[in-house]
């Protein structure tokens, strides 16, 4: 599979995924922390990161995890839910 293909694929999922939730969902990087329903900002942090930290609070942020994680793990990238 085309790696940019999949890449957009993954920053779709993502966004669409944290857009479900009413909780704080940020994603943590070397390069800094980005709004999860920020598609501009996950844009950048996807293909400038390899590793990630999710910070998710909030009133349904145990779901928020456990979606957020599976669709990170789809895509094959490393990701650690703090």
């Amino acid at each position: 599979m085309d790696i940019s293909k999949t890449f957009a694929q993954a920053i779709a999922e993502l966004n669409r995924t944290a857009q479900q939730f009413k909780s704080s969902i940020v994603i943590i990087t070397k390069n800094g922390t980005v709004d999860a329903k920020s598609i501009l900002g996950l844009s950048n942090s996807i293909l400038m990161s390899n590793s990630f930290q999710l910070e998710i609070h909030g009133p349904d942020q145990e779901i928020a995890k456990k979606e957020m994680g599976a669709v990170f793990r789809k895509y094959g990238l490393s990701v650690k839910i703090l």
